[in-house]
């Protein structure tokens, strides 16, 4: 039996690209983010049968619930932003379809819930006492029309996963720049950070608030850079147990993402080693 460093729940989606198409979702990215951090990784997922997740995730280990179809999210950006459309959408997710070994996660270790499209049940909650819980809860807060068209959502019945969460990441985007929604769900939260694209983030921790700028570079392809942020920001935390260091180290691997597209924007081992090394150089 294998014990895991990193579980993320979370539907792996399909993603629509000039034509064709490429694994994506939060569990995709934060996953493979993970193996960067040198995390055994194990994600649970709902997805079609034939919906094929090598090589993207090689090395994860995948419990896979069958479903009639795999989500599916089209990702049209224009200079007004990103418009997205969700054609299918997989099964939710709930606790009995955690493989029972895997629901013993070392005190050391990460859960990461990270619903795309509000398929992680509330019931998860309830399914580990002591283990890090990190939340991104992007997933909860946008709704779909009748034609698939994505649009922003208040975040229903949020206070359960605030209560539990050890931390939760959450965008501008997310909240509509609602600083007074921001301010409700900091006092709610353990830990609460905002990320502001590529700009940097701000963490809220026991009353107080920093903002950290990212580091520039050229922009390619923004997708996926918040669950790099997150997953490399809930490990970072864990690890060293101090918020602000998580916040650099998370903004530096995050600010080399978005200067690649899709998957291959998840973390070199070389780009993870330079971030280090910022701490090594400060301490020192």
């Amino acid at each position: 039996m294998i014990e895991l460093d990193y579980l993320v729940i979370g539907h792996v989606t399909r993603d629509l690209v000039d034509g064709g198409s490429a694994v994506g979702g939060t569990a995709s990215y934060a996953a493979r983010t993970a193996l960067a951090l040198d995390c055994r990784v194990g994600v649970v997922t709902s997805a079609d049968p034939g919906f094929v997740l090598s090589p993207e995730l090689d090395g994860a280990l995948i419990a896979r619930v069958p479903a009639l179809t795999t989500t599916t999210f089209e990702n049209i950006y224009t200079l007004d932003g990103r418009r997205q459309v969700i054609h299918s959408v997989a099964d939710r997710l709930t606790p009995d379809m955690i493989p029972s070994h895997w629901r013993v996660v070392p005190a050391s270790g990460v859960v990461h819930v990270g619903p795309v499209a509000r398929e992680c049940d509330v019931a998860l909650t309830e399914t580990w006492d002591d283990v890090f819980v990190g939340v991104t809860p992007q997933g909860w807060m946008r709704r779909w029309d009748q034609r698939g068209y994505v649009s922003g959502s208040l975040w229903e019945e949020p206070e359960p996963w605030l209560a539990r969460a050890n931390a939760v990441v959450l965008s501008d985007e997310d909240v509509g720049g609602d600083e007074a929604l921001v301010a409700r769900y900091a006092s709610q939260s353990r830990l609460l950070v905002v990320t502001h694209g590529v700009v940097g983030c701000t963490v809220y921790v026991e009353g107080q608030s920093r903002s950290y700028v990212a580091p520039a570079v050229r922009q390619v392809d923004p997708t996926g850079a918040g669950d790099i942020f997150s997953a490399a920001f809930f490990v970072c935390l864990q690890r060293q147990g101090d918020p602000w260091m998580a916040a650099r180290f998370a903004n530096c691997v995050a600010s080399n993402s978005v200067a690649r597209a899709g998957l291959a924007s998840t973390p070199k081992p070389g780009e993870v080693a330079c971030c280090e090394q910022l701490f090594i150089d400060e301490v020192g």
